[in-house]
């Protein structure tokens, strides 16, 4: 019997453990590749080094103020794990931290993420990052760093989590505040593309516990399977919204994640006014008809868990409703007049 803690002949190895070196050092070859991609006159030091340098720049701002945020992509990455199909999460977590900032009046800067996973695949960690590297191209930021964890036995296998980090810029004088918002102001709405990132474990449930459908099944009500509806990437605004940022239309925006209109455009309200939102004013999209027909559920349980077809709601001053359509729609977005702003106190209310 060999003495306890001692192993004969060759000693233990970091792979023997499930953590595989070699393979880490294939994705950061690709994930190298793919970062650079991104980068900008302002990246000061380059992929590999233990913190990432980034110099802004700050013409044209007065009194800048970094905003940052951090969010994850939630059970959507079960979809991911479904099908196959790692590059649409990606571009879901640089669109929703975007969206995120774009409310306070930031354009974003820079972005980092964090993939934790049991057993490291290369080409889905660069998968990943592909999708993170074309969200960070879309969205005009940096994607400066990140960090890939390999932990066996804490996920399943083939499974991953992921995060995002985000830090953006915003003139102290243009970032929105509540306060700013006042009775008389009108609520646009802009399309969403469907789910985003919200609302997915109903949603999971419905689709292939209760219905028993697949990620490959066809749905004639959605034209299209139910992997591709549900991995249909979140909608990055900034395109669109960027243009009005310096005008001083805006007075508030909301983006419609977890908690869907009423959970999210109370927010962004002072407590002397309220949002009335005329629910009949845009078209439902298709998935959220179906999901409330096929599972029976109720309006107001529709709405608290999804964003029903509205991803971002801009809160702006009547004398320039026309103005703000008109920008809009040259920025292809389809913006409908969802509601407005009357005295109250600082609630949500749902027509």
């Amino acid at each position: 019997m060999r003495e306890k803690g001692k192993r004969p002949g060759k000693g233990l190895t970091y792979s023997e453990s499930g953590v595989s070196i070699e393979k880490a050092d294939q994705a950061k070859v690709r994930i190298r590749s793919l970062a650079e991609s991104t980068f900008n006159s302002s990246v000061v030091s380059g992929i590999g080094s233990f913190g990432g340098l980034f110099r802004p720049d700050l013409r044209g701002f007065s009194d800048p103020v970094l905003v940052s945020s951090a969010d994850g992509v939630g059970t959507k990455l079960k979809l991911a794990f479904m099908t196959g199909k790692h590059d649409t999460v990606g571009i879901d977590l640089v669109s929703h931290c975007t969206d995120d900032i774009l409310v306070m009046g930031a354009e974003p800067l820079f972005f980092l993420d964090y993939i934790a996973t049991g057993v490291l695949d290369p080409s889905v960690v660069g998968d990943i990052v592909d999708g993170l590297a074309a969200g960070c191209r879309e969205a005009g930021c940096v994607l400066i760093g990140g960090e890939t964890a390999e932990m066996p036995d804490f996920y399943k296998p083939g499974e991953y989590d992921l995060a995002g980090f985000i830090v953006g810029i915003a003139d102290r004088r243009r970032i929105l505040e509540p306060e700013m918002v006042r009775a008389g102001d009108v609520l646009i709405g802009l399309p969403s593309t469907g789910l985003h990132t919200n609302g997915y474990s109903l949603a999971r449930r419905l689709f292939f516990d209760e219905l028993e459908m697949g990620p490959d099944t066809w749905v004639e009500d959605l034209g299209k399977t139910v992997g591709d509806e549900l991995l249909t990437p979140h909608k990055n605004y900034l395109p669109a919204i960027k243009p009005l940022l310096s005008t001083g239309f805006l007075h508030g925006m909301a983006h419609i994640t977890g908690g869907g209109i009423p959970g999210n455009l109370n927010r962004v309200l002072p407590e002397t006014v309220d949002a009335v939102v005329e629910s009949s004013s845009w078209e439902v999209s298709p998935v959220f008809r179906f999901i409330r027909e096929q599972g029976g559920i109720e309006n107001g349980e529709m709405f608290r868990a999804f964003n029903m077809g509205i991803g971002m709601i801009l809160i702006v001053k009547h004398a320039s409703e026309e103005q703000v359509m008109t920008v809009l729609r040259s920025r292809g977005e389809d913006p409908v007049v969802i509601g407005n702003v009357v005295e109250g106190s600082g609630k949500v209310v749902l027509k």
